[in-house]
């Protein structure tokens, strides 16, 4: 018998099991909290992800280190904080980062102690078949798209909404989803790790008529918007979420009347990768390897709908940085939930240790493996997400603390303030409990950031916009 399995003897039976335990990467681009579980939005529908929640442990508290897509990923898959690397924006590529360079991402390390590793969609922004000995393609990526936009008649070409193509199967998550099934449905002599990379809900918000037909648009509630909400907060933190950005602005989305328009489109796609989702965990539950695998289903950020009159990610505050994080595994209880602090970067090192490798000790993120046997545990670690050199939001249970590169601050009481409308450093004077509560959440700011590495990208062009409006430096 193959070094890979061992055997157990039940009922005189000898049924072969892999000695490691397989795992399964569900990846989802742009999904925020709208899903059920999350309560993010009431209107959201996403069974096959809620009971995929209800077979493991929601961290219903975790962020992304970056509300980017490129750093968001590095930063999983390296087990190191976009300040740590300086890749902050969607250039460069990891590889291209001296921090990055040289370090085994996590399916290469996997791949070292005896994983089969095999993927398709999007895992890493891009190249993904770089790291994987298997990779299915991207499978079409962000399309198809029509001849001509939808609902944004200007803008980056990506942004735009609406019911297209007509069928399910003309989409890439479709054919991603159809591909895994594939592969679950195989015997595999050795343990695996694969990816299942879906697109949506990230933009173009298309997806066929019929899951736009399940949010009616004269029913579509809007997320709660606080007239002038950025009015306590600082100039420069307004430039910086608001200059040089490629997403459509609030006043536009209004006066165009596409509000709830890209609400449903959103929840559309939401519900249609949620549905891929499902036959993923289909074929996994009538798979020879439903007993001895672990799933980790997980957004790289979150996203604005009008939100803090904004849209898109690229934010600090809590609808750029929420996301939904599930770890299922073998052995440990379901139904479980976790209010404690996560974070993506925490997954690298979870799942070294539910597979009984060696841990890697310059790892920056912390194994989740304690909040899996009780959700309850004892946790010090709050959750780093950084948007530029200088630019830091700092999550724990109850509060989030923002400090700008200008030195301006921000703190949100999440018991009283679940919508961070209410900036508590704002007020005059500052209590002395919101300024010590700041001051001890400033402690956990990074010693030393990385500088910006060099790229093109938006998010360098709106970085650098809001520096130079405010007279700052920008590493170039």
């Amino acid at each position: 018998m193959i070094a890979a399995l061992r055997t157990l003897f039940f009922l005189g039976l000898a049924i072969p099991v892999l000695s490691k335990p397989n795992i399964l990467l569900i990846s989802i681009d742009d999904l925020n909290d709208w899903v059920g579980c999350l309560q993010g939005h009431p209107q959201a529908r996403t069974p096959n992800i809620d009971r995929l929640a209800k077979s493991g442990t929601l961290f219903a508290n975790a962020h992304c280190q970056a509300p980017v897509c490129n750093p968001s990923r590095a930063s999983l898959m390296t087990g190191r904080y976009p300040h740590s690397s300086g890749v902050y924006f969607l250039a460069p590529d990891l590889k291209k980062a001296p921090a990055l360079r040289d370090l085994p991402t996590l399916p290469e390390v996997f791949a070292k102690e005896g994983y089969r590793t095999l993927a398709a969609g999007k895992l890493f922004h891009g190249h993904d078949q770089r790291y994987f000995q298997e990779y299915g393609g991207n499978m079409g990526g962000f399309g198809p798209r029509p001849a001509k936009k939808l609902s944004q008649p200007h803008g980056h070409p990506l942004w735009d909404w609406g019911a297209f193509p007509e069928k399910d199967e003309e989409m890439p998550d479709e054919k991603v989803a159809d591909w895994a099934i594939e592969q679950l449905g195989k015997e595999h002599e050795t343990p695996f790790l694969m990816g299942v990379g879906f697109w949506r809900p990230h933009v173009p918000m298309y997806a066929p008529q019929k899951w736009f037909d399940l949010f009616p648009r004269e029913q579509i509630q809007l997320p709660k918007v606080r007239e002038n909400d950025l009015a306590d907060i600082s100039p420069y933190a307004r430039d910086l979420t608001t200059l040089n950005h490629v997403a459509p602005t609030h006043s536009w989305m209004t006066t165009a009347g596409q509000w709830k328009h890209a609400v449903q489109a959103y929840l559309a796609s939401i519900a249609f990768a949620d549905h891929q989702v499902g036959r993923v965990l289909d074929a996994l539950e009538a798979s020879p390897h439903r007993d001895n695998t672990i799933v980790v289903l997980f957004s790289d950020h979150g996203f604005h709908l009008g939100e803090k009159e904004r849209w898109a990610k690229r934010s600090l505050w809590e609808d750029g940085t929420r996301i939904p994080l599930i770890i299922s595994a073998p052995g440990y209880q379901g139904d479980k939930v976790s209010a404690r602090p996560a974070e993506l970067l925490d997954i690298f090192p979870t799942l070294l240790e539910l597979a009984s490798l060696p841990a890697d000790p310059k790892q920056e993120g912390q194994s989740l493996v304690p909040l899996l046997e009780d959700p309850q545990a004892a946790w010090q670690h709050p959750a780093l997400t950084s948007f530029g050199p200088g630019n830091i939001a700092i999550r724990t249970e109850r509060m989030r603390y923002i400090r700008y590169a200008d030195g301006s601050e921000e703190l949100y009481d999440h018991r009283t303030d679940p919508d961070e409308h209410f900036n508590l450093l704002h007020q005059s004077p500052v209590s002395p409990s919101d300024r010590k509560l700041a001051d001890e959440l400033a402690s956990h700011l990074p010693e030393r950031e990385a500088p910006l590495l060099p790229g093109k990208s938006t998010g360098h062009e709106a970085f650098r916009a809001a520096n130079d409006a405010r007279k700052l430096p920008t590493g170039d």
